[in-house]
């Protein structure tokens, strides 16, 4: 097989965004799912339900969809062995009983469809009737920071003298995690 690698160029690319989700997809699962922030955070993380692959440029640009509440994303993890990377994935993520889930585009960062640990509107008598829209946006703020640190620590990395090992790790997991049964 041929050295695939969908982290290539010495420079950071236009790509940036690609590179960026395929490595979290990685770091996700070499880490077992446990990612703990600059704050001695703990959360875990995973990529589910909805991941897009995509390789080529133009009218060659070939894309790769897999999503479904049990996906074992194959289809994507057939798309990184023939050097697509991620484009769009969907985060969540976990913190003693609270949850937050966000769609990810690799081309322009944008965040949709997040969803927040829920947040009580009903008030009692006395209570600050902006508490719930604060809380909210608390947890908003949560989550942007959480993936916020997640890009700066990738940043560093593919900065430092450290990104070729790094590399080598990213393409053997390419080509040796693929789920069993496609």
């Amino acid at each position: 097989m041929s050295d695939i690698n969908p982290l290539k160029d010495e420079q950071l690319s236009p790509y940036i965004g690609q590179d960026f989700l395929t490595w979290l997809w990685f770091h996700i699962e070499r880490s077992g799912g446990e990612i703990t922030t600059s704050q001695n955070e703990v959360f875990a993380m995973s990529m589910e339900q909805r991941i897009s692959v995509q390789g080529g440029e133009g009218e060659s640009k070939d894309t790769a969809v897999c999503s479904g509440p049990r996906s074992e994303l194959r289809e994507a993890r057939l798309g990184l062995m023939t050097g697509k990377k991620v484009n769009q994935a969907r985060l969540k993520l976990e913190q003693d009983s609270e949850a937050w889930q966000v769609q990810l585009r690799a081309e322009d960062f944008a965040m949709t469809g997040m969803k927040t640990p829920k947040v009580e509107t009903k008030l009692e008598e006395g209570d600050d009737p902006d508490a719930p829209f604060l809380e909210k946006m608390y947890l908003v703020e949560r989550c942007l920071q959480v993936v916020d640190e997640l890009f700066t620590t990738f940043l560093r990395l593919r900065l430092s003298e450290g990104w070729a090992e790094e590399q080598r790790a990213l393409r053997q997991w390419v080509q040796s995690d693929l789920p069993r049964q496609i």
